[in-house]
Formats: C-alpha cells, structure tokens, sequence
C-alpha cells in the first residue's frame, strides 16, 4: 500500500498542526490531570484508564485497555496501511516525588501526536499505534509487552522525555536493579549479643565493599542504592537488612562485567557475619540506545521548525527501556527541555516544572513533531520502503 494523499507533504503538516490545536485543551488537562494524581509502576489505574478514555474519543480507533500480563497498559490503533508507526506513552511516577521525571508529558504528547496521526492514517497509508507502557522506573513496561508480542510489526518507535536540556538524541546507559536482603538472627544487643547474626552488619560491609570498589570501575560504570529497612530497635540484633540497588554501564558487555563485582561485594558481607544472602533482579535489563539517525533528523528538522532547536551535542545519563526497544525496531528518544533554568529530572524541583506552562509548550511541542516526523516517513517513497523491509537498520 502507499499514500493515499494528494496534498504536499507541508500541507498534510499544516493540517496535523490544526488538529492538534483543536485538540490541545483536552491533550493538556490529560497531562494535569495526571500530574496531580501520581501512581507508582504498575499501579498507574487511573492515569491509564484516563489515557484510554481520551483515545476512546478520536473517530476510528481501536482502544485495549489492559494488555497481557499488565493490566495497566494501554493499546490503539488506527488506520490500516503497511507501514506501522508506534509512539509510545508512559505515565508511572516517582516514590515521594510524583511526576519528577515528567511522565505526564510524555504521556499527553503521545495521545496528541496519536491524536493528529489518527485522523491522517488513511491518507498516510498507515497503521498508527499507541502503546502505554507501564512501570517505565521499576520493572521496565516496554520490555514485557515486546516479549508478550505488543510491539510486533512495528516498522518505527518513538516517544520524547522532557529534561533540562534540548536535545535529539538520548544516551542512556544499560542497567539492572536488585532487591539485595540478608537475613541474620535475631538477639538482645546487650544481654547476649553473640547469639545474634546482624544483618545489618552483613549489608554494612556490602556497602564498604562497593564503595572502595568504586575506585578500579571502568569509565561509565556505576553502582548506586538505598536501604529500605534495616533493623527497628537499637537494642535489638537486627535480624533482616533490605535494599535496592540500580547498577549502570554504557555498554551490556561492561554491565555484565560490573554485575560480577557487584555481587562478589554482597557475598562478601555475607561471608563476614554469617547472613544469608538473598539477590533479585527487578525486572529486565535495560539495553544502550540505538537512535536511528534517519529518523533523528527528520525529527530534528521539524522540531527546529516549531522553534526549539536540539543539539546533538548528547551526554550519557539515565537508563529507559526504550533502549530495548530501539534493539528491535527503528527508534528515537528526544529530549524537550522544560526552559531556562529548568532543574534536574528526579528532583521536586522538576516535579514543580512538570505541571507548569513550560510543561504545556513540551506536550504542543513533542507531539507535533512526532506527528511531522511520521508524516515524513510516509511520504518518502524511499525512506518508507526502507523501514518496511529493514534495510538499513
């Protein structure tokens, strides 16, 4: 199938413009409405049915709410053409924090880009997909639905993350997390101590260990963490130690190499009290970013065109599961500064940003030019035809 179109490609863009204006006071109440009521991974109820329910609204479209084994994610599509077009939303927010990562943007920018392309898919010649991804800071939403076959036959990915910076690429780093627990046994601290395993104690020397092994890591590798719980009474031998770690590299080979030293370092507070040891991995690991450059460009050009010029000068930092994502499929990930003087993601300082005015440009912003980019996929007769058979990927 090709395009059905008879107008330029700049004037299919005009149009796209003017649909999502008329659709931009519902597009910015999802993304405020969102933000005022934050949900943890997996537990996002009602930011997804509020998804759901504005995709419910534009003519022609298929909704699912609840996909496989994640009853909080989120599919639509529309049109029925032979090139399959997927943005992505995400919408789980931060312990204590909220919205310190701007789901809520991402998740009003797809819908409107969804929204424009929705209404453009049959003289596009397109299928365009929603897929709400949940539990992007924990567990790694995108992950499961590609193993569970939600992302198949997409022919290109794509989402925007707001941050303090405009830039058109993102480099994250790959990156696992751990449920780290040791159990001792339980004594009086005074009366008779020597009775007791601290556990505390075994995660005290775990610490000690990564912190002088943060000396010989590799350029790029990271270990950091938190203690959840450790002990409740001083006079007590602390029987349990709990805490979540997040280890990071740029390369999946360099993890893999940091993960060895990583647990050679929980053994070892094992080893020196007594304690065992109990290792999880949280979810997937999360995978480098391949951006595809083609698509880069073009969404680069347009963004610049709304009046937000990207630089390509791109720092490692962070981790997302769309890393994983772009090893599949041809993917971008931008990223849409909040203004000057915008804070650092993950700080309540940019939670604050991420219900503001700022906020409102990035959704307008990030989903017009994702909606443009899409628009200059399917009308370049080759570019098209390279994604559908994966040439050049």
């Amino acid at each position: 199938m090709t395009t059905n179109h008879t107008e330029s490609t700049e004037e299919l863009k005009a149009r796209a413009k003017d649909l999502y204006s008329a659709a931009e006071e519902r597009i910015l109440s999802l993304s405020h409405r969102i933000h005022a009521h934050p949900e943890l991974g997996l537990r996002e109820v009602q930011a997804s049915q509020w998804v759901a329910g504005q995709l419910r609204e534009v003519p022609g479209v298929r909704v699912e709410h609840g996909l496989g084994s994640l009853p909080t994610a989120v599919r639509a599509e529309a049109g029925s053409g032979d090139l399959l077009l997927t943005v992505c939303a995400e919408y789980d927010a931060l312990p204590d924090v909220g919205h310190a990562c701007g789901h809520n943007i991402i998740a009003a920018s797809a819908v409107g880009a969804f929204t424009i392309l929705a209404q453009l898919a049959d003289d596009l010649g397109i299928t365009v997909r929603l897929l709400g991804t949940p539990a992007e800071e924990t567990m790694g939403g995108k992950i499961t639905l590609m193993d569970e076959g939600f992302f198949d036959g997409t022919h290109a990915a794509m989402m925007i993350h707001p941050g303090n910076k405009d830039q058109a690429t993102m480099r994250p780093y790959a990156c696992s997390g751990y449920r780290v627990i040791y159990r001792g046994r339980s004594a009086h601290a005074s009366a008779e101590p020597y009775k007791g395993i601290n556990a505390l104690d075994a995660l005290t020397v775990a610490m000690t260990s990564i912190g002088l092994a943060r000396q010989q890591l590799h350029p790029h590798q990271q270990i950091h963490g938190c203690v959840l719980r450790a002990g409740s009474a001083p006079n007590v031998i602390p029987e349990l130690a709990e805490a979540e770690y997040m280890i990071r590299a740029d390369t999946v080979e360099s993890l893999r190499d940091l993960e060895a030293t990583f647990r050679r370092s929980l053994e070892a507070g094992a080893l020196a009290t007594g304690a065992t040891l109990e290792l999880e991995e949280e979810g997937s690991s999360y995978l480098s970013m391949r951006n595809d450059t083609r698509m880069s460009a073009l969404f680069s050009a347009n963004s610049n065109e709304l009046g937000r010029p990207l630089s390509e000068d791109v720092e490692l930092g962070g981790s997302t599961d769309m890393g994983n994502v772009s090893q599949r499929f041809p993917s971008i990930h931008p990223m849409l500064s909040l203004g000057e003087s915008t804070p650092d993601i993950h700080s309540p300082a940019f939670t604050e940003f991420a219900g503001s005015d700022r906020a409102d440009l990035a959704v307008r912003d990030g989903a017009v030019a994702m909606a443009w980019t899409c628009i200059d996929l399917a009308t370049s007769p080759g570019l098209r035809e390279e994604l559908r058979s994966g040439e050049n990927f």
